[in-house]
C-alpha cells in the first residue's frame, strides 16, 4: 500500500476519498499490500474478537440458520453460499450462485424468512447480466422444510425485482425482514462518483433508495406486493416500493429492539454516517454528506432533510459498515448497544441510540483491529459476529482478553 498506492493515484487522476466506496476495487485490484491491517496495539481496545474459522474468500454477509441455530451462514461474493457449524466445527458449500462480481458486484445480501422453519423460503441479492445488462437480482428460493443443512439443496422460486445498475459500486447489497414481516431492500445511488445521474434525490428511481415490498403477496404481473403504507404510495411521482431516499450506499442496516430502522450510508469524501430511518424520510444525498454540504459545498438547503444520528470524520472511517444491537450475556456493558465498523480502517465503534430520530448518539470507541469488517452478524442470544473480508476469517465479538 505504501509503496504501489500512491503512484496508482497519481496514475489514475483519483483518490481514496474519492472513491472510498469502491471496496473490492481497491482490495483485489490497487495492492497486494492493501489485503492485510496493521495490528494497533491491543491495549487501546476495549472489546476483543474470537476467531472462529478461516479460509473464506470476500465474505460478504453472515446470517445464522434459523432451523439450526448452532449452524452460520456464510456468503462469498463470488458466489459460493458455506455454512458451518460452530458446535462441531463440520462445514461444507450449500450452493453456489452465479454471478458478475466485478468491484462491487456479486452475492451480496442474504435473508431468511421470517416463517423458514415453516416454509424454508429465503431472499438473495445477487448481480447478474439480463438482457446484456448488469441488474441487481433480488430472487426467491427455497429449501425443503426442516432439511438439514448438509442434506438438502435450495431451488429458486422466482424472480421478485431486477434492477439495473450503471456502475459497478454503489450497488448496496442487504436485504433483510423487518419486524413487521416485509422485505427491505437496500440499493445505493447506482454509482461512480458524486451520484452523475441525479438517482439520491429521485424518489421515482428505486436506486439511492430503501425499498419495503410484500413477498407473501403478489399484485398483478409482479411476485410481490407494495405494502399499503409504504411511503412511496403516497409520494408524487414515487415509485410504490419507496420507503425512505436521498442514500449513497446503504451496505448494512438493521433494527433495534423498538423496530426501528438503522442504516450505515458509506460516504463520499469526508463524512460515514449513521441514521434512524423514518418511513418517507429524505436522507439528503447528494445535497449532503452526513450532516455537512456536499453539492453545492456552502448554502445548501436543509429543510426536509435527515440528519444522521452519528457521522465518523474520513480520519476515523472511509468505509462504513453497519452492525447490530448488541442483545447478548457475554459482555454485559454493550447490551442494548448498535455496533458499526469501518471497512478501511478497522475500528469499531458502540453506539447508545438515542430516543429521537432527530438526535445524536452517544458513541465509544472499542478500539482498532486488523480487519476489514465487510459485515456483521447476530446469533440467537444476541452476540456479535463479523467477518475480515481479506483476511477470510470469521469472528465473535468477546470480552477484552487480559494480557498472560
Amino acid at each position: 500500500m505504501r509503496t504501489l498506492f500512491p503512484p496508482v493515484i497519481l496514475a489514475m487522476s483519483w483518490s481514496l476519498a474519492a472513491c472510498s466506496g469502491c471496496k473490492s476495487f481497491l482490495v483485489t485490484t490497487l495492492s497486494p499490500e492493501y489485503e492485510a491491517l496493521a495490528a494497533p496495539p491491543s491495549s487501546d481496545r476495549r472489546v476483543d474478537f474470537l476467531e472462529l474459522a478461516d479460509g473464506y474468500q470476500q465474505v460478504t454477509d453472515l446470517k445464522f440458520l434459523p432451523s439450526q441455530p448452532n449452524v452460520i451462514m456464510v456468503l462469498e461474493q463470488k458466489g459460493p453460499l458455506r455454512w458451518l457449524d460452530l458446535n462441531t466445527k463440520k462445514k461444507g458449500q450449500w450452493t453456489q450462485f452465479e454471478v458478475v462480481h466485478a468491484a462491487e458486484q456479486g452475492a451480496l445480501g442474504l435473508a431468511f424468512h421470517p416463517r423458514f422453519e415453516a416454509n424454508g423460503s429465503f431472499i438473495l441479492n445477487r448481480t447478474v447480466v439480463s438482457k446484456g445488462r448488469d441488474v441487481s437480482r433480488i430472487e426467491h428460493w427455497q429449501v425443503r422444510p426442516g432439511c438439514p443443512v448438509a442434506a438438502c439443496k435450495p431451488k429458486q422460486v422466482s424472480i421478485l425485482l431486477e434492477v439495473e445498475q450503471p456502475y459497478a459500486n454503489h450497488n448496496g447489497g442487504q436485504v433483510a425482514f423487518g419486524p413487521d414481516g416485509f422485505l427491505y431492500i437496500g440499493f445505493g445511488d447506482g454509482g461512480w462518483r458524486g451520484d452523475p445521474d441525479g438517482h439520491g434525490q429521485n424518489p421515482a428511481t428505486l436506486l439511492g433508495s430503501m425499498l419495503r415490498i410484500d413477498v407473501d403477496r403478489k399484485s398483478p404481473g409482479k411476485n410481490y406486493a407494495v405494502p399499503a403504507d409504504n411511503p412511496g404510495r403516497r409520494m408524487k411521482g414515487a415509485a410504490p416500493e419507496l420507503f425512505a431516499y436521498g442514500l449513497r450506499n446503504p451496505w448494512r442496516y438493521s433494527f433495534d429492539p423498538a423496530g426501528r430502522l438503522l442504516v450505515a450510508d458509506v460516504g463520499q469524501d469526508h463524512f460515514e454516517e449513521v441514521h434512524i430511518v423514518e418511513p418517507g424520510a429524505n436522507l439528503g444525498w447528494p445535497i449532503r454528506e452526513a450532516s455537512h454540504c456536499y453539492e453545492p459545498r456552502t448554502g445548501c438547503r436543509s429543510q426536509g432533510l435527515t440528519n444522521p444520528i452519528f457521522e465518523l470524520p474520513r480520519v476515523e472511517a472511509a468505509s462504513i459498515t453497519g452492525g447490530y444491537v448488541s442483545l447478548g450475556p457475554g459482555i454485559p456493558w454493550l447490551h442494548g448497544r448498535y455496533i458499526v465498523g469501518d471497512f478501511l480502517t478497522g475500528g469499531l465503534w458502540a453506539l447508545e441510540l438515542p430516543e429521537s430520530p432527530s438526535s445524536q448518539a452517544k458513541a465509544q470507541k472499542l478500539g482498532v483491529f486488523p480487519y476489514r469488517f465487510s459485515t456483521f452478524a447476530r446469533d440467537p442470544a444476541g452476540e456479535i459476529y463479523s467477518a475480515g473480508y481479506t483476511s477470510g476469517k470469521l469472528l465473535k465479538l468477546i470480552p477484552k482478553l487480559e494480557k498472560r
